[in-house]
């Protein structure tokens, strides 16, 4: 069969193919200790639920417009300026379904073949398809561990060209955790105003900072006019199968999302959309409670890894991800099989001990593994526990 060229240009998603094999274990009985996974382990607070169940007991269940209700995206308006300082006005908000949606919107209404988008490495699996479907190029900047994976900004100056049209920017990282520092996001922003480059600013984890406190890039930079804000309810709210995600910026932008939205998905899901409004005005007691489960979690699997001999794990500043560097294992033999990448050890580890995580190579990263902290504190040291017995076990 002769699929349109586009599909060959999309990968797999990593995370979904590990989750899929830790059902297949559970499925044979097995007992899996999942540390693969890219949503909170909370439920969705009740205040939420219960706004969804009396949106569809009045009858809210029909279409809304494309872009999102007015509700919600009053609701937008009122949550970006209490927790980021930003002002942003109706036309300028479009609520789409989640934060993914919101994203491969604005690639397709900006990017086209002959562009190049500058992608920080490591990077979220799915900016580069976002980027290459289009038919636009993307092209990857090295980050430095010790820094939050920041920019190497000389990397970032040399790649850039007359053909650059983007630049994505996503702190809180995933994979990393890393939050960058004041100083880098202006330094990025310089570094593409000189160029006139449009900036994507995905802040999805921007809720969950455990050092220091979150700032938009916007909300640094509101003197350049090519910033989009991307965020999203999933992770905030642990709302992550209610899809809601919006974008704020540039107006001509978002009527071209809308455009765009409105010819495939139609509008977000009206319950998601009544539940999102409660989510962002609501009782914000649950976020904090959220945040501080995971500060203590993060700082257990970080002393945890930094335990075990042939690993070093920085500390991440947001989001709920570790991403520990294992070259120090790399050409050892472990569980009889000799470890050449991050794959490597994550199958041993799958398959010996039952351990779900994600290896580094699908972020750009072929010696540095994924774990997430989104899940008990006794699965952590579970995990952990297998983790450090085949270590120990190496030679």
């Amino acid at each position: 069969m002769k699929l349109a060229n586009r599909i060959h240009r999309i990968q797999p998603s990593a995370t979904l193919e590990m989750t899929a094999k830790a059902a297949e274990l559970k499925s044979k009985g097995v007992e899996v200790f999942n540390m693969s996974v890219g949503e909170p382990d909370f439920n969705t607070p009740s205040n939420i639920i219960n706004a969804a169940i009396e949106a569809m007991n009045s009858g809210h269940t029909r279409y809304t417009p494309g872009a999102g209700t007015q509700s919600l995206k009053h609701a937008i308006q009122q949550k970006l300026m209490r927790d980021n300082h930003l002002d942003y006005n109706l036309e300028e908000i479009i609520v789409s379904s989640g934060g993914k949606h919101s994203l491969y919107n604005a690639c397709q209404a900006l990017f086209q073949a002959g562009d190049e988008v500058i992608i920080f490495s490591p990077y979220w699996v799915s900016f580069p398809d976002f980027v290459s479907v289009t038919g636009a190029t993307p092209v990857f900047v090295k980050t430095n561990p010790t820094k939050q994976y920041e920019p190497i900004f000389d990397e970032l100056e040399s790649k850039i060209n007359s053909n650059t049209k983007g630049i994505i920017i996503n702190s809180p990282s995933n994979p990393t955790g890393g939050v960058w520092s004041d100083e880098a996001i202006k330094r990025t922003i310089d570094i593409a105003r000189s160029n006139n480059i449009w900036v994507f600013s995905d802040e999805c984890y921007e809720q969950l900072t455990y050092d220091l406190p979150f700032k938009s890039t916007y909300q640094l930079c509101p003197d350049y006019d090519k910033i989009l804000t991307f965020q999203s309810c999933s992770k905030t709210y642990a709302m992550t199968g209610w899809r809601i995600g919006y974008t704020c910026g540039n107006k001509d932008v978002i009527k071209a999302m809308s455009k765009l939205q409105g010819q495939s998905t139609s509008c977000p899901n009206s319950i998601a959309q009544f539940a999102a409004t409660e989510a962002l005005l609501g009782d914000q007691s649950s976020v904090k409670n959220m945040k501080a489960a995971f500060k203590i979690r993060r700082d257990l699997i970080v002393n945890r890894l930094n335990s075990m001999d042939g690993i070093s794990c920085d500390i991440p500043g947001g989001a709920f991800y570790v991403f520990p560097d294992i070259s120090n294992l790399i050409n050892r033999n472990v569980c009889g099989k000799i470890i050449k990448s991050a794959l490597d050890l994550c199958l041993v580890l799958l398959e010996s001990q039952s351990v779900v995580s994600v290896a580094g190579n699908s972020f750009g990263a072929n010696h540095n593994i994924r774990f997430s902290y989104a899940t008990s504190e006794d699965t952590i040291n579970e995990a952990m526990n297998r983790l450090e017995k085949i270590i120990l076990d190496c030679n």
